[in-house]
C-alpha cells in the first residue's frame, strides 16, 4: 500500500505552533488517549491484583489467596482485599496482619461485609 504525499495539507492546523505549543498539544492528546484506560484502572480490578495486594501486605500466597477467594464469595472483590483487611482490623482493633489470617480462615466476613457496605453491625 502506498501512502498518499498529502503530509502538508494534514499539518496544516499545526504549522503555525511553535515547539512548546507543540509539545502540550502532544501531552494534551496522550490525556485524551489514555485517560480511559487509567479510568479503567482505577474502578476495576482482579483476583490477580488483589493477591498481589495482599502479597506486598506480607501475607503468604495461600493466605491471600485464601483471602481473595472468600471475597469473590462474598462479591467485595471490587473494595479491594487490602481495604477489607485493613478495615476488620480497625474493628477488632488489631494488627492488619492478625485480621488477614481471620479473614483467611474464612471467618468475620459477614463484619467485613458489612462494614464496606456501609450497613449496621
Amino acid at each position: 500500500m502506498k501512502r498518499k504525499g498529502d503530509f502538508n495539507a494534514r499539518r496544516q492546523h499545526l504549522k503555525d505552533l511553535s515547539d512548546e505549543e507543540l509539545f502540550n498539544r502532544f501531552w494534551e492528546l496522550t490525556e485524551l488517549i489514555v485517560k480511559p484506560l487509567v479510568d479503567i484502572a482505577y474502578k476495576n480490578t482482579s483476583p490477580s491484583i488483589e493477591r498481589s495486594v495482599l502479597l506486598r501486605m506480607g501475607f503468604s500466597s495461600i493466605e491471600a489467596d485464601n483471602i481473595v477467594k472468600h471475597g469473590i464469595k462474598w462479591e467485595l472483590l471490587g473494595y479491594g482485599m487490602g481495604k477489607a483487611v485493613l478495615t476488620l482490623a480497625e474493628y477488632r482493633e488489631t494488627s492488619y496482619e492478625e485480621a488477614g489470617k481471620i479473614l483467611s480462615r474464612g471467618e468475620c466476613w459477614e463484619i467485613v461485609d458489612n462494614l464496606l457496605k456501609g450497613e449496621a453491625i
